[in-house]
């Protein structure tokens, strides 16, 4: 059995107006408490784990038991099973997703909670093949949409608007087969899933929301160059519902692309880039549905990523910097961080998300919600 205590707070910086249901000065100020536990048996060929997150939202006055993880394992040598709510991460790149369709949790990301909760679980059936081709995973789970910015902890731009929500209730279902090529691991990924944000339309007057249907092929290949790691992605998104662009509610289909390239610069220091295009496929439709005073997105949206690592004090000190550049949209994120572990056991972090640039671009449109996070964590 293990665990931590964690508290963590966040402090938007500035002044600013904010609506009366947003936790303004303080947009996250929780207690968190995590009991993890597991264990195995019939000589590992069973195992069972589960992580249960206690929080004290002290920001939104609430409290929640957050089921983080809580799945069985049965392991033979030609395959593995695993059933529950699982945290699942396909793909080879940076904070950048193309083939990792899985849910994810954006109010924490940027409200400064440890990289960890960015990841949501899926209540999923997964097993793991092992043939001589290649490895081969196979998932099927219940759709779970991603955590998105809301009104509670954000100041969001245009109108708050209700609208009925209709969640998808088919199983989803992925497939990654990955092998190595001499010292170069590639995989392939096929997903039949949902879009995790929601498409927005007006019937009759009234607002209407759904997940659209989405499928996604794709590919990667990941190894060394250079003295550092070469990453390479790409997918298809094949947007179901509107495979023709004419729907303005639903995401045009696109190919996405990403390179990177990481490499450690001096001694206890790495640096990585990473460069990433979304070509939205049928643009001229697309511009032609465009509704009256909607802001016209790129063709091809472009971004680059920096992260610079270093150590000090006999690793002790981490100084941290994970810079997202909007190229074509002309805005920005930073996340600057410190983090020091005072022993093996309890370690604190100081750090800021800064959004900069164009409102109109998806960083810029979160600007009045720049903060200062401080976390600290005692585990056991």
């Amino acid at each position: 059995m293990h665990g931590f205590l964690q508290a963590h707070g966040a402090s938007r910086i500035g002044s600013v107006d904010c609506p009366a249901q947003t936790a303004c000065d303080w947009p996250y100020n929780e207690q968190r408490f995590q009991l993890k536990l597991e264990g195995s048996g019939l000589e590992g060929s069973l195992g069972y784990a589960a992580k249960l997150d206690l929080v004290n939202d002290a920001a939104l006055g609430d409290s929640d038991l957050d089921t983080r993880e809580l799945y069985v394992d049965y392991n033979t040598e030609r395959f593995t099973v695993r059933a529950g709510r699982q945290v699942v991460t396909w793909g080879v790149a940076d904070l950048l997703f193309i083939n990792d369709t899985f849910p994810k949790d954006w109010v924490a990301f940027f409200g400064g909670l440890p990289l960890e909760y960015l990841k949501l679980g899926s209540d999923a059936l997964r097993i793991d093949l092992f043939p001589e081709l290649a490895d081969v995973q196979v998932m099927l789970a219940d759709f779970r949409k991603d955590s998105l910015p809301d009104r509670d902890r954000f100041i969001l731009p245009g109108p708050a608007i209700s609208a009925d929500l209709d969640e998808p209730s088919d199983l989803e279902a992925n497939l990654r087969a990955s092998r190595y090529f001499g010292s170069w691991d590639g995989a392939i990924y096929l997903s039949r899933t949902h879009y995790r944000a929601p498409a927005l339309s007006q019937i009759e007057g009234q607002w209407q929301s759904e997940f659209p249907r989405l499928n996604v092929y794709g590919v990667s290949l990941t190894g060394p160059l250079w003295n550092g790691v070469l990453s390479l992605e790409a997918g298809y998104y094949d947007s179901v519902k509107d495979r023709n662009g004419t729907d303005p509610a639903v995401e045009n289909s696109q190919t996405r692309f990403l390179v990177g390239y990481s490499r450690q610069i001096a001694k206890d220091t790495t640096l990585g880039i990473q460069g990433y295009a979304e070509w939205m496929h049928d643009y001229d439709a697309y511009r032609r549905a465009l509704q009256a005073g909607m802001p016209e997105r790129d063709e091809l949206r472009t971004v680059a990523t920096l992260r610079f690592t270093q150590f000090h004090l006999h690793q002790t000190l981490r100084l941290s910097l994970f810079a997202f550049w909007g190229v074509s949209e002309g805005d920005g994120y930073l996340i600057p961080s410190v983090r020091y572990s005072f022993s093996d056991d309890l370690w604190g972090e100081v750090g800021a998300n800064l959004f900069v640039g164009d409102r109109n671009g998806q960083f810029g449109a979160l600007g009045d919600n720049d903060n200062i996070y401080t976390t600290l964590r005692y585990a056991f």
